[in-house]
């Protein structure tokens, strides 16, 4: 075990060399500061509309920031218990709606190829631990899914989830117990073949697992979305329940800057 710990952390640094030898510029950074910061780097919603795979409905837009909304250079995602009928859900598995709730998606689809074979994700999350509510930052294909990558997805406990869906039925996934606070997420994708990214996540400033996947060429959305119910069992909240991110950062490298 220890042999295999340590032959990781090499491939790491000769990456972290490699890594900074390249030409590399900020893709996302300071996104938070005011609104007109936000709307330049992201969207309300999801990319396909407001439903998803769970019983909250998203509401936001530049006008509508009772469910999306900045605070001391945070984004601050809010679900609310719904008192009126909305009907169910659009997506599958068409869940009852009853909440309202938030979602955002940045403009940026990344990409891993010759130009770009770095990307690195990064951010701090506050998010909810409570039974029903369904929290995430996550990467989807663009074109279909999966593919799908999950650096923060929370099941109504306090453990995280860092999936990696390769295919339907080909899923990586590492469990790590966190609380209702403030932590540091972050990815490092590396290509390091014609078909394959390494996915390095950490946690904290604290490797957790190495993933391999062949992502190469695939548009990827960027999401931070709170969910509720659905992936998530027990007894939902009837009070608010608040996300909250702030830090977030997506940088890469550029071969032919």
């Amino acid at each position: 075990m220890k042999s295999n710990i340590s032959a990781l952390f090499i491939s790491v640094l000769l990456l972290s060399l490699e890594f900074s030898n390249q030409a590399f510029e900020a893709v996302i950074a300071d996104s938070l500061r005011d609104y007109e910061s936000f709307h330049k780097y992201w969207e309300y919603l999801y990319p396909g509309g407001s439903d998803h795979n769970g019983s909250a409905r998203m509401y936001g837009s530049a006008t509508d920031h009772s469910h999306i909304y900045l605070e001391n250079r945070q984004i601050v995602l809010k679900a609310t218990r719904v008192t009126q009928s909305e009907g169910k859900s659009s997506k599958y598995p068409y869940l009852k709606i009853n909440y309202r709730s938030g979602a955002i998606h940045a403009k940026h689809k990344l990409i891993i190829n010759d130009q770009y074979p770095e990307y690195e994700i990064k951010g701090e999350f506050k998010a909810p631990v409570a039974p029903g509510t369904w929290p995430a930052f996550w990467l989807t294909g663009v074109e279909s899914w999966p593919p799908e990558l999950d650096i923060l997805e929370v099941k109504g406990n306090n453990v995280n989830w860092f999936n990696t869906f390769r295919s339907k039925t080909d899923i990586k996934t590492c469990k790590t117990a966190i609380t209702y606070d403030w932590h540091k997420y972050r990815v490092w994708m590396a290509k390091v073949s014609d078909t394959d990214v390494d996915i390095y996540f950490f946690l904290d400033d604290k490797f957790q697992v190495k993933h391999t996947a062949p992502f190469v060429g695939k548009h990827f959305h960027i999401i931070m979305n709170l969910q509720m119910e659905g992936g998530s069992p027990g007894t939902p909240p009837m009070k608010d329940t608040y996300f909250y991110g702030r830090n977030i950062y997506i940088g890469r490298t550029n071969t032919k800057k």
